[in-house]
């Protein structure tokens, strides 16, 4: 405690104020003296005492920080009296507790990372996979024609799945990161669901599926145009797989104070009981899903849409159908 250069100076203006004031009372008279001098001495060995006592209580916290540092957050620093000191035990756990949620948080990351690399991995192995096998049945040069122009159709619809995969993989990160710009537009929803509906007109075709759209012209939300189209891409491209064939598909949109709701409906084979709480989990695949499929369309579409303040919930029954209601509010609370 000594060494503290502060505490060598604050004992000599002490000892000096001391003398100053012993010898002031001696001009009066002994007594005077001895008595300003005891009082002195005692104001002396109690602020030493205060002092020693503070740095002891210093010193432990240097030490529960040195813990906490080395990883150690279980230790309880807290009590309940009055004075900076208690203040300040308090103030350092609450930071003990914040570090220690934080750490957990970041275990769950890495946790989450390390599955999201094990399920990119997985996805990506099969079209390799695949691909490895064809192309080297292409190198022979007895293969038929037939065949080869066959295999290479397959390695080129194995490419577009993983371009598709690693694009989309690629849009998600930069929603998880806070990277992707979302623009707050007026977004008119008949073009957006015009928009949508373009690239799904051919396979609705195929499978020879109705639609039907129902909406004022005026109806609309502030939002982002292009990220928006590309969730309800999604969310139809869902519905047109698991509709058969003739099967109906049903899109309507309304407006009113609180909110702008799309309606997509299918009566397609619908989703099972034990689906519903994993549908927009990334990378979840359901009884019913498609073999090309996955699982990362709606978990992309729900992501797109709670990064706006919307919400997207979900009505289904086997094989009756499945319904996605998309909320946009105009003001979060």
């Amino acid at each position: 405690m000594l060494r503290n250069l502060e505490i060598r100076n604050f004992l000599l203006v002490m000892g000096l104020i001391a003398l100053v004031a012993t010898a002031i009372g001696a001009m009066s008279s002994l007594f005077s003296a001895i008595l300003i001098f005891i009082t002195s001495a005692l104001l002396m060995g109690c602020s030493l005492f205060f002092t020693r006592w503070r740095y002891r209580e210093i010193e432990k916290l240097s030490g529960y920080l040195r813990k906490i540092v080395a990883g150690n957050y279980s230790l309880d620093v807290r009590d309940n009296h009055e004075g900076e000191l208690s203040i300040l035990k308090n103030e350092i756990y609450k930071v003990t507790q914040m570090l220690s949620e934080q750490k957990n948080l970041l275990q769950q990351d890495k946790i989450q990372l390390t599955d999201a690399i094990s399920d990119i991995s997985h996805q990506l192995k099969t079209p390799l996979t695949s691909m490895m096998v064809m192309t080297d049945l292409l190198s022979d040069a007895s293969l038929p024609e037939t065949i080869r122009v066959e295999f290479t159709h397959n390695i080129r619809i194995q490419l577009e799945r993983i371009e598709w995969l690693v694009s989309s993989l690629l849009k998600l990160s930069k929603i998880d990161s806070g990277t992707a710009q979302f623009k707050k537009e007026k977004v008119m929803v008949r073009e957006l669901i015009q928009k949508a509906i373009e690239p799904l007109l051919i396979p609705m075709d195929i499978k020879q599926q109705s639609l039907s759209i129902e909406g004022s012209d005026s109806v609309s939300f502030v939002g982002d145009f292009k990220w928006t189209a590309e969730a309800v891409i999604n969310i139809l491209k869902n519905c047109v797989e698991h509709t058969d064939e003739g099967g109906r598909i049903s899109i309507s949109f309304s407006e009113n104070p609180l909110f702008t709701e799309i309606v997509i409906a299918d009566n397609g084979k619908g989703i099972s009981k034990e689906d519903m709480p994993y549908i927009f989990k990334r990378f979840y695949k359901g009884k019913n899903a498609s073999e090309g499929s996955v699982g990362i369309g709606l978990a992309m579409a729900y992501s797109i849409v709670t990064n706006q303040n919307g919400d997207i919930q979900i009505k289904s029954e086997k094989e009756k159908g499945t319904e996605f209601r998309i909320k946009f509010y105009k003001q979060v609370i």
